[in-house]
């Protein structure tokens, strides 16, 4: 077990952190749009989202400090067929080749927050770069509602703290997430929310305090309906 592997318990267990099932505004777009290429996810944890974008077709690079997780992740596109589609990095993700117009999809789940404020912010510019002129950006933070927060509101949170809050470096203040993709040139925001979350994936249950984010550039206009789907097309029986 690596001493730097924060997250080796984690994704050491039978009930793998974090669970399976992708981020549900994930799961949404690439149900409605269907991208197609390449994606690379940056903190893939054990993978829910990366083998969420493989199961879509897309060939993926599934990037994360944690070897442990990445070994899961292997485990679980093996079993289900998906393992040519994924590529494993152990690396953070600062480090990690992002060239310009690369991606269908880029996705950082809980990542932005796992860094310095300036290092997330110069990574979040080079995601951006990194998507081509139909691709897109999924971003998942923990934000100062977070009970593990120093900072109002979260500090006043009595639910119980995560077991690997101390992983979280910055939280993000209110629509911090969405003024960096307003601070962006050439970004369009498709769904943006702050919510609180019960987690049951790891350790004893515990509360979470999140900013989701969902964004392509500015000329892109998908077959986005929305999450959920807010006026589907109807079906004729005939």
């Amino acid at each position: 077990m690596s001493t730097q592997d924060l997250f080796f318990q984690a994704y050491d267990r039978a009930e793998i952190a974090y669970g399976s099932t992708p981020s549900a505004e994930l799961a949404a777009y690439l149900d409605q749009v269907r991208p197609t290429g390449k994606a690379i996810d940056l903190g893939a944890g054990a993978g829910r989202d990366s083998l969420a974008l493989a199961e879509a077709g897309l060939d993926v690079r599934a990037v994360d400090l944690s070897a442990r997780g990445l070994d899961r992740i292997i485990e679980r596109a093996r079993q289900i067929g998906l393992l040519e589609r994924i590529e494993t990095i152990v690396a953070d993700a600062r480090e990690v080749d992002l060239p310009a117009g690369e991606f269908s999809v880029v996705v950082a789940t809980t990542v932005l927050c796992h860094l310095p404020e300036t290092d997330g912010w110069q990574l979040w510019q080079r995601m951006v770069r990194a998507i081509h002129d139909t691709g897109m950006i999924f971003a998942e933070v923990h934000t100062t509602e977070d009970p593990g927060s120093e900072l109002p509101p979260g500090c006043d949170n009595t639910n119980p703290v995560s077991e690997t809050a101390s992983a979280v470096l910055h939280y993000f203040r209110r629509s911090e997430l969405l003024r960096w993709a307003m601070r962006t040139p050439g970004l369009r925001v498709l769904r943006y929310e702050e919510r609180l979350e019960w987690d049951y994936t790891h350790g004893p249950e515990h509360q979470h305090g999140k900013a989701v984010l969902l964004a392509v550039k500015d000329d892109f206009h998908p077959n986005w309906f929305g999450h959920p789907v807010a006026f589907p097309r109807q079906r004729s029986d005939g």
